[in-house]
């Protein structure tokens, strides 16, 4: 399983492709970007990281340079607004129309007094 995913030159995959949690230095995937403070910026995928799986094709995450990598881009007062906004609508009942005070589920589509009223009368 390990050679199936170690292509350093690019010669089977088409990218540089290194097995899971062996990725050379330098190189990091978004989240890890995104944890040090850092984007890509537009830069190219630089290689690959795959994790072979049996009953599946494999896991893959693309790499990118970090010396490449630009700082994340400043939060706006529009964007921390609209941000609110977004939340504040997911925390709205459609039903009852209250702030539920917790991210509505998705499953119920409504808050859970609303969901169950009539657990809700019986506490």
């Amino acid at each position: 399983m390990f050679a199936k995913c170690f292509d350093p030159t690019g010669a089977r995959h088409g990218l540089p492709t290194y097995p899971w949690r062996y990725a050379p230095d330098g190189l990091a995937t978004r989240r890890q970007l995104r944890a040090r403070g850092l984007r890509p910026g537009g830069q190219p995928i630089a290689a690959q990281i795959m994790r072979p799986r049996y009953r599946r094709g494999p896991l893959v995450a693309y790499l990118y340079r970090v010396d490449r990598a630009k700082p994340v881009r400043p939060m706006t007062p529009g964007k921390w607004a609209a941000l609110a906004k977004a939340n504040r609508a997911r925390r709205t009942c459609p039903v009852c129309r209250t702030d539920a005070g917790y991210v509505i589920p998705a499953s119920l589509g409504m808050c859970v007094p609303c969901a169950y009223p009539e657990e809700q009368r019986a506490a």
